[in-house]
């Protein structure tokens, strides 16, 4: 047994502190047996005391242990292989059969005309460029030519841009045109363009998952997000960027930026998505989010972000971070987009064993009045933001509310930490963590972290899921709440919509409102949330981005400048 290896067999058996298993670790020469002495010398410093009947139990238990472990890491294991357990939200499971409508309709009937010039065209919704395609105003092949030279001209600035998927765009715009014109209309997707984070699996092309160790990977199934998008009619345009094994807004080809100030990085780890659909370079995007991932960047974009209840939308296919925390979701200009794309995409598919049926209606049948939003005690940016105003405009009543604070949730994301950690062991174990951006420290102390305290978390974990359900019974939705780690760890829906700007650098910088549902009611978080974007333009503002583009023309060239002088 080796130093590493004694260390990772002491914290899984959970025997003492960190301090007491470095001990013991710092004892051991490869190949070397641990003896009772040698727990008995370790003791003092942990601050324990073994009997000597302990002791040699405790050696004896390392030995099978390590045998035991040098097994399991004998059998290959790739990032889409679960656990063979899985985190279930606290939902009461449904009543009668699922209606699984993949094709809802619009919520308004008037019919656009086609702008009069290609910038507006690009930044109209999902919905009107739906009606658009569907009265052959547009066709999907001269859309899908829109979007890749958007991207193709505003990545220079934007950095969104893994992969182009020239090729497969094309080819699904010319059978999009084609069976509309055979009458063959398969919804408002039709034909749409869309990009996909790329931690989304389309074979024929990378799925890098924004790290440096997988920039060539290429994998031969396709994720269920995909294949239902595909089967909607909608027309994948590009992979897009996103931080580093899901992280932040750095990925081995740089930071991706933020249409509205390219001096600040675009968030993440949904980087690229937020960004090209806020820029106008794709009709809508595909997210996740594992703790803030759609949400953080929606809010430094302007997008519009959804967070579906985890178990709504099948992770089949699409990177693992943590199997207990991972969710899908569209990221968008408008809700009613978001809630167009997440009709094609929710629902169970037999591959994701955590995913699950469940109702979904859009448009939605009912009003707002028989709705509840609950507001936090203490929180002094409603009135700065009109928000209550709005709200009591929309006729739904208001309670004023706390969230739960009896469980330390940062500690509970020791979750997160830990599958992360099992998920990526082999790039820890070979040393390969170059260009990670924090998870090698993450991933080297959640080494540390023993079996027995990553399930206390778990156990601690339902007590907040059961907190934080007992609040949600007393509120339909809630809106600013500072919920997104409580609302990560237990399940629950969340939406990010842009309400308004401030200055910074001299630049306007979007910032939002976040509304969190009850678990599985979507549809109510979506009908609140158009209700409420409807009172607002900030969502139809377009980012400055021939102006960005023009001062880093200017910024090139003064450096050339310089350095010739």
């Amino acid at each position: 047994m080796d130093r590493r290896n004694a260390i990772r067999t002491l914290a899984g058996l959970g025997v003492g502190s960190v301090v007491f298993q470095r001990s013991i670790a710092a004892m051991v020469q490869d190949g070397q047996e641990i003896t009772p002495k040698m727990i008995a010398d370790a003791e003092w410093v942990a601050g324990v005391k073994l009997s000597e009947e302990d002791r040699k139990k405790t050696a004896q238990a390392l030995g099978r242990s390590a045998a035991r472990i040098a097994e399991l890491r004998n059998v290959p294991l790739s990032n889409d292989v679960a656990p063979a357990v899985h985190f279930k939200t606290l939902a009461a499971d449904p009543d009668g059969p699922i209606d699984l409508n993949r094709t809802p309709t619009w919520t308004e009937s008037n019919q656009p005309d086609r702008p009069d010039d290609d910038e507006k065209l690009a930044y109209l919704t999902v919905a009107q460029l739906g009606k658009l395609i569907k009265s052959k105003q547009v066709s999907s092949l001269e859309l899908t030519k829109l979007y890749l030279a958007r991207l193709k001209k505003y990545n220079e600035i934007l950095n969104c841009v893994v992969t182009l998927t020239e090729d497969l765009a094309i080819r699904q715009a010319k059978q999009a045109d084609a069976e509309i014109a055979a009458g063959r209309y398969r919804g408002p997707l039709h034909g749409i363009p869309w990009g996909a984070k790329d931690l989304i699996s389309v074979p024929g092309y990378a799925t890098t998952w924004g790290a440096p160790q997988y920039k060539d990977q290429k994998l031969a199934y396709t994720a269920t997000v995909a294949k239902r998008l595909e089967e909607a009619g909608a027309v994948l345009v590009a992979k897009l960027s996103l931080g580093a094994i899901a992280m932040g807004d750095r990925w081995f080809g740089g930071m991706t930026r933020c249409p509205w100030n390219d001096n600040v990085g675009s968030s993440g780890s949904s980087a690229g998505s937020a960004s090209a659909a806020v820029a106008g370079l794709v009709g809508f995007a595909i997210g996740s989010e594992t703790l803030g991932s759609i949400i953080s960047p929606s809010r430094r974009c302007g997008a519009t972000g959804l967070r579906p209840t985890f178990g709504r939308v099948s992770r089949y296919g699409c990177m693992a971070l943590s199997w207990t925390m991972d969710k899908i979701g569209p990221i968008t200009r408008s809700v009613e987009d978001c809630a167009l794309v997440f009709a094609a995409i929710h629902g169970a598919d037999g591959k994701d064993p955590t995913a699950e049926s469940r109702q979904f209606a859009w448009p939605p049948k009912s009003d707002l009045s028989h709705l509840t939003v609950g507001y936090v005690k203490g929180r002094t940016d409603f009135s700065a933001r009109d928000d209550i105003a709005i709200l009591k405009k929309l006729g739904v009543k208001l309670l004023e509310v706390e969230l739960p604070r009896r469980i330390p949730t940062r500690a509970v994301t020791t979750v997160l930490d830990v599958e992360a950690a099992a998920a990526f062991d082999e790039l820890t174990r070979a040393d390969n963590l170059e260009g990670l951006n924090a998870w090698p420290t993450i991933f080297r102390q959640a080494s540390f972290i023993s079996a027995v305290d990553y399930v206390r978390a778990m156990r601690v974990r339902q007590l907040l899921q059961k907190d934080f359900e007992s609040l949600m019974g007393k509120v339909d939705i809630l809106i600013n709440a500072n919920d997104i780690v409580h609302t990560n760890l237990t399940g629950h829906p969340s939406i990010a919509i842009p309400v308004g700007f401030r200055q910074r650098d001299g630049m306007p910088m979007p910032y939002s409102s976040i509304l969190t549902g009850r678990l599985n009611r979507e549809t109510d978080l979506l009908a609140l949330a158009k209700a409420y974007q409807d009172q607002l333009d900030t969502h139809r503002k377009r980012p400055p981005l021939e102006s960005l583009l023009q001062k880093k023309k200017e910024d090139a060239l003064n450096g050339s400048e310089k350095k010739n002088n």
